[in-house]
């Protein structure tokens, strides 16, 4: 994280939508890094309204962030396992997250240059482990529409918003 980034995330936490449920199996854990306009911020610092990197669209803002804990399959990605610094350090995601792969890997398994899948597809027992159910606090991004992120260094779904929610805002 930044010396700007550091200082915008002193004393910030996450603004928790008990009307927004949680997505089964996705997420992200404390600590896990995503970019932002401000730089790479851990998720646990951000809030509605921060301007989050993505793929498909640029700046975002981000719409809701909600925290909840869930029993789910967890699953380590040594880092590097998906190339080069991807992801940057060792990354626990929860077994559904999505994830976009546009290497050899997408070719291979799926038979297209790019495909966006469950983390637990790409298990391989050696690099990328499932380290079984885990009791995880797992943080859950919302925007308006769908969108790639970029989180400790792999592309992975953000989640929509339900749509009742889009309509109130």
């Amino acid at each position: 994280m930044n010396a700007k980034a550091a200082v915008r995330a002193a004393g910030r936490g996450s603004h928790p939508s008990p009307d927004i449920p949680p997505v089964p199996e996705a997420g992200f854990l404390t600590g896990t890094v995503l970019l932002t306009q401000d730089g790479e911020m851990p998720v646990e610092f951000l809030s509605p309204g921060d301007r989050i990197i993505t793929r498909d669209r640029g700046f975002v803002p981000l719409g809701h962030l909600t925290r909840a804990c869930q029993t789910v399959r967890a699953i380590r990605f040594a880092a590097g396992s998906l190339g080069d610094t991807r992801p940057d350090c060792d990354l626990i995601l929860p077994a559904g997250q999505p994830v976009l792969i546009r290497d050899w890997r997408a070719q291979a398994l799926f038979k297209t240059s790019q495909a966006m899948v469950r983390a637990d597809a790409l298990v391989d027992g050696e690099f990328i482990r499932d380290l079984g159910p885990r009791d995880l606090p797992l943080f859950q991004l919302h925007f308006d529409a769908p969108h790639v992120l970029y989180a400790g260094g792999l592309e992975v779904a953000g989640q929509c918003l339900p749509a009742s929610v889009r309509l109130a805002a």
